[in-house]
């Protein structure tokens, strides 16, 4: 099973990662299938790049995003989630 996930990436203390389609089981940051985006937490907003349309293919190819990504994709508007499937 894909995931759309987080990969640290980035100094000690200083973490910045990579939005990537990656299988299951791999590790977190073993190997990946494709790089979709960016997100930097150390920037004031949080500075979020990424390609929506190899998102949204990825989503419609099955690839389920992890928590933390479902997060980024809401604030992005990639996709809407309902408050009933919470």
């Amino acid at each position: 099973m894909l995931r759309i996930r987080l990969r640290r990436v980035g100094k000690k203390k200083q973490p910045s990662y990579r939005i990537v389609v990656a299988d299951s089981r791999a590790p977190r940051d073993g190997a990946f299938v494709e790089r979709i985006g960016h997100y930097d937490p150390m920037q004031d907003p949080p500075a979020v790049s990424l390609d929506k349309d190899k998102a949204k293919k990825w989503l419609a190819d099955g690839a389920q995003p992890s928590e933390a990504v479902q997060r980024i994709f809401q604030w992005e508007k990639v996709y809407e989630i309902d408050a009933a499937t919470k």
